[in-house]
């Protein structure tokens, strides 16, 4: 009886192993075939097996095109973002876990209500309130300098629509509930004997934070840091409402405007941006997964 037992268990263990594998290989497939088609000179929309294998894709993205703007505006807005992102949501987590004031949950539930909110939903608004910062900011370059090159780069630079300012404060915006949630989260599982401990050695509040609550902290910014770089790194919506110059342009407005394009569809072009678009969320992910169980491991409490 427990030869049949063990015999069935057996079988259904490998026909759920089998059923992971043809579910694998079938998400797979449109990855390798990106993959193929970036290094195959004559790319096109079928999956087949290159005769000979180029980097003359990837040469034209990054000689001929704009890739390498494409791919430093993307970095620079991205990178920024997550940094804003980071230490905003690394205060205000603090301050939400050791604070047990009454106001504390409803402040949680609507903090993660804006994050709830449909993006689309919030264009019109967001856009009105950027319109008007943007008209004060202009106010300002023009009197700080006659020069129109310089005007034009400071616009580009602090405007909060078609700049670089604007998009990053937006994509902070649009990240941070759920990473203070994360830090929240995380902060509530460091105990307060630490801190003061630290007191009682004669440690300030500011070498408590660098010293102490930022090394155990690691984890959950870098959890934190994951979740934000990967959902602002694939954000098509806000860059394409607020730029229109196409010095500002980031790689998923790249791939959008190849695609647009009135002569034939370049795959090799495309996969080769694809190609270029998933790595840096790759190599983010490759880093901080380890993380991602310590932070939620506990769940996430109020």
């Amino acid at each position: 009886m427990m030869q049949a037992q063990t015999h069935l268990e057996q079988a259904t263990q490998k026909k759920a192993y089998l059923t992971l594998v043809a579910i694998s290989f079938f998400c797979v497939i449109p990855f390798f075939w990106v993959l193929l088609a970036a290094f195959d000179p004559q790319a096109t929309q079928f999956l087949s097996l290159p005769k000979e294998l180029t980097a003359g894709h990837f040469y034209n993205l990054l000689v001929n095109e704009s890739g390498v703007r494409w791919i430093f505006n993307s970095v620079l807005i991205v990178g920024l973002a997550t940094l804003l992102t980071l230490v905003f949501a690394g205060f205000g987590g603090y301050a939400l876990s050791r604070t047990s004031a009454w106001w504390k949950r409803p402040l949680l539930y609507a903090i993660i209500l804006v994050r709830i909110v449909p993006p689309p939903a919030l264009i019109v608004p967001v856009y009105k309130v950027m319109l008007w910062l943007n008209s004060a900011v202009n106010n300002v370059i023009l009197t700080l300098t006659e020069n129109v090159e310089q005007q034009i780069l400071l616009s580009r630079i602090f405007s909060f629509v078609d700049g670089y300012l604007g998009l990053v404060l937006i994509h902070t915006a649009m990240q941070l509930p759920l990473a203070i949630w994360i830090m929240k989260t995380f902060f509530d599982a460091i105990p307060k004997d630490y801190e003061e401990a630290a007191a009682l050695d004669g440690a300030s509040q500011m070498q408590t934070v660098r010293r102490v609550l930022i090394p155990l902290a690691l984890p959950g910014f870098a959890a934190a840091g994951l979740f934000a770089f990967i959902n602002a790194w694939g954000d098509f919506l806000m860059p394409l409402m607020f730029t229109s110059s196409p010095e500002l342009q980031t790689l998923p407005l790249g791939m959008f405007r190849a695609f647009l394009r009135v002569d034939a569809i370049d795959y090799g072009f495309l996969t080769a941006l694809a190609v270029i678009y998933t790595l840096p969320a790759v190599i983010a992910f490759s880093f901080a997964r380890k993380y991602l169980t310590q932070t939620f491991s506990g769940g996430v409490k109020g």
